[in-house]
């Protein structure tokens, strides 16, 4: 609650004094640091929102579902006000698949489905910028289409094996290549096999978090884990589809391969908070924790 409190002040404090930069407010130094106050804000309202549906789950006369949906507007408000279309979206694809797991209504399911498909539209009709990106998706030749085609242009140079170790030359002419085009960078000279081997790499990781959160008997960890990894895995996609031109650009960093400090703090966090919620417990300390919170609630 804590980090997810000063993460929603620090992404106002943006809109209010950040730097427009590329028409959008994403950006706050503070001491001589840039942060970008939506990284640290993911997990930490992945969390709050688990431990929410729990205990809608635990005590369905508490409106937990309601605080998360109120949760949900207001953290996607602040994201869309930036904008960073690429963190809205993220955030929704993971508070429906919680809220998914947690056992909700398929009329709730289509509805979700047709706010998304409604806003979609929306920002396709009052934003130029996606509405340009998703333009130059469908059609190339509507715009300029450097980053994508420089993109694969080093896939095709990188062949399987690659070109050897800083020996790419597309990254020197491929904006972001540090960052949302690194999977290209590194595909250029380590080879298609590098890139199925972090494909494989990611893969592992969501599903073993995934096989881990099914099995704990703790619904809250078991929310969390499942939470935490799912947003890793969608992070990962959208980086590497974008990469590949499989979706339009969202300015999405790949975990732990794109340069970036917030986003590394971010996501070394979140993982932290994985580990933590899905080690091995011994079933006498289970019982003790929840006999603890038995006598807390007695209290």
């Amino acid at each position: 609650l804590v980090v997810f409190t000063v993460s929603i002040l620090l992404v106002v404090a943006t809109l209010l004094f950040g730097p427009e930069v590329k028409g959008a407010k994403r950006w706050i130094t503070i001491l001589g640091i840039n942060i970008q106050a939506s990284e640290s804000l993911k997990p930490a309202f992945v969390v709050l929102v688990a431990w929410l549906f729990a205990e809608s789950a635990k005590r369905p006369e508490m409106p937990a579902t309601s605080m998360a949906l109120g949760l949900l507007l207001m953290t996607v408000t602040l994201l869309v006000l930036e904008p960073d279309f690429g963190q809205t979206m993220l955030i929704l694809m993971v508070w429906g698949t919680l809220f998914f797991i947690a056992g909700m209504r398929m009329i709730w399911v289509f509805g979700l489905m047709g706010a998304g498909a409604v806003g979609l539209f929306g920002a396709y009709m009052m934003v130029p910028h996606v509405a340009g990106r998703i333009k130059r998706f469908m059609d190339p030749a509507s715009g300029d289409t450097f980053q994508v085609d420089t993109a694969m242009e080093a896939f095709t140079h990188g062949g399987w094996f690659g070109q050897g170790p800083g020996e790419g030359t597309v990254k020197r002419i491929l904006p972001d290549s540090h960052t949302d085009f690194v999977f290209a960078v590194a595909a250029e000279e380590f080879g298609i096999i590098l890139c199925l081997a972090l494909l494989a790499l990611f893969a592992f990781i969501v599903i073993r978090a995934l096989s881990r959160a099914y099995a704990s008997e703790d619904m809250f960890a078991r929310f969390a884990a499942a939470g935490l990894a799912i947003m890793f895995g969608i992070q990962a996609s959208i980086n590497m589809a974008v990469n590949l031109h499989l979706m339009p650009a969202k300015g999405m960093t790949l975990p732990f391969i794109s340069y970036g400090g917030s986003s590394m703090i971010s996501l070394a966090y979140g993982v932290g908070m994985l580990l933590a919620l899905t080690r091995q417990r011994p079933r006498v300390e289970m019982e003790s924790i929840g006999a603890a919170n038995a006598a807390h609630g007695f209290a």
